[in-house]
């Protein structure tokens, strides 16, 4: 039964067909494309005083703030590159670290537990746990990597189109370091 599992999802395995990573010219910072003919995914470097301030500036308790910091903190952006429905699960997501070991990627669901422990209803900024796009539609939010800064590691994101589950892999992405270069 595992073996025809295994063979299953080798067949609903797709890599990306076209990666691609940039550098910003002023920031230095990095970010990762993945462009597949249903789906996009684009993942950008934060740094953590960026990070920082983005929940500081909405009056978030310092408690709060730490948690997130203790994260590598990416930008992230979905898209449906299709002309059908397309759907993903962050609870699906892995990053693979050097020694070989996966790890879950943090939802969104367990930031909205966590801050609700802290008497924060704060509900912004992290990707959704899951979306179903129709064809054109997108989403942004964090997605956070519990590695600390200028971590590499691969990342593993799976989606659904047209009843199939495909799944692509990012590899070398290295978290932001932890202050600007050149500071």
């Amino acid at each position: 039964m595992r073996a025809l599992l295994l063979l299953l999802f080798a067949c609903a395995t797709a890599l990306a067909d076209d990666v691609q990573q940039y550098r910003d010219p002023d920031t230095g910072l990095l970010s990762w494309k993945a462009q597949h003919p249903a789906f996009s995914l684009q993942l950008i470097q934060l740094l953590p005083d960026f990070v920082a301030a983005v929940y500081s500036s909405r009056g978030l308790p310092a408690q709060l703030i730490e948690g997130v910091n203790k994260y590598c903190v990416f930008g992230t952006i979905v898209k449906n590159e299709s002309d059908q429905q397309v759907s993903y699960r962050v609870a699906d997501w892995r990053y693979v670290t050097p020694d070989g070991r996966s790890h879950p990627v943090k939802t969104k669901t367990q930031w909205l537990e966590e801050w609700a422990a802290m008497g924060v209803p704060y509900r912004w900024s992290i990707l959704p746990d899951e979306q179903s796009f129709a064809p054109g539609d997108w989403s942004q939010g964090f997605t956070t990597i519990a590695l600390s800064p200028g971590s590499s590691f691969d990342f593993v994101y799976s989606w659904s189109h047209d009843n199939e589950s495909y799944q692509g892999v990012l590899k070398g992405l290295r978290c932001a370091p932890a202050a600007a270069p050149g500071d």
